[in-house]
């Protein structure tokens, strides 16, 4: 019996096993280096950009700050080009809510005129005046700061590590 067929195949079979071991490890390596929700298009560099806003959210009235969202901005920023998503978050600490609004370039995010997110301010407060049963009051969630991240770096989550 020639075993010179059956070594050339377990050599192929190991080799292929390499191949697909170190192929598997590149998702969570590749994660760490680019940036997270997609947001590379070559028109701005590498880097996604977060839009930051901070608003005023009582805990009585946070129900009504994530319903206006819903019904003003959510379907709005959806239909956006350059827009990946976002998260709404809530300092009960400092009663604020948290918007973290991911563009897949800062060019995409700043080509939408200022006429634009006006109107959709004007919804949002309506709807957030619906929602708390107000009338003649001026913008229930008042903006208390406003600013942009970049993406520099991601740290992979320990389930994810888990799972591999």
């Amino acid at each position: 019996m020639n075993r010179a067929p059956l070594s050339h195949l377990t050599s192929c079979l190991a080799g292929i096993c390499l191949v697909v071991l170190v192929l598997a490890g590149l998702p969570g390596d590749a994660d760490a280096l680019s940036p997270p929700y997609g947001g590379q298009d070559g028109s701005e560099g590498p880097a996604a950009v977060v839009e930051l806003l901070r608003v005023k959210v009582p805990a009585g009235a946070r129900g009504a700050w994530l319903q206006a969202e819903q019904e003003s901005w959510g379907p709005w920023l959806r239909r956006q080009d350059g827009f990946l998503g976002r998260d709404l978050l809530w300092d009960a600490e400092q009663e604020e809510g948290l918007l973290l609004i991911r563009w897949r370039s800062r060019r995409q995010w700043l080509a939408i005129s200022n006429e634009e997110i006006e109107a959709v301010q004007v919804q949002f407060e309506a709807a957030a005046r619906r929602a708390l049963a107000l009338d003649k009051v001026p913008n229930p969630f008042p903006l208390v700061d406003a600013g942009e991240l970049e993406w520099v770096g991601l740290t992979p989550a320990a389930a994810a590590k888990e799972l591999r």
